[in-house]
């Protein structure tokens, strides 16, 4: 035996799956549905945000008036 025959057969050896291999990686599937929800949650939970304070928002406006400038000169 030479050594490219020992290293085939030490593959061959290591290669072995114990079970069925879509049903272990079950677990990285349902992580990441779980933390895309997540994510979808906390990007729902921010609608109409801006919404919610528009008397604050209307408050500073009148207080603090946008000068209109034509092309960026003073």
């Amino acid at each position: 035996m030479n050594f490219a025959t020992t290293i085939v057969l030490a593959a061959a050896e290591t290669e072995h799956h114990g079970g069925n291999v879509i049903a272990t990686t079950y677990g990285y599937g349902i992580v990441a549905f779980a933390l895309f929800m997540l994510l979808g949650l906390v990007s729902v939970s921010y609608r109409n945000v801006a919404n919610r304070h528009a008397h604050k928002a209307e408050a500073y406006a009148a207080k603090n008036p946008v000068q209109q400038a034509g092309h960026g000169h003073h």
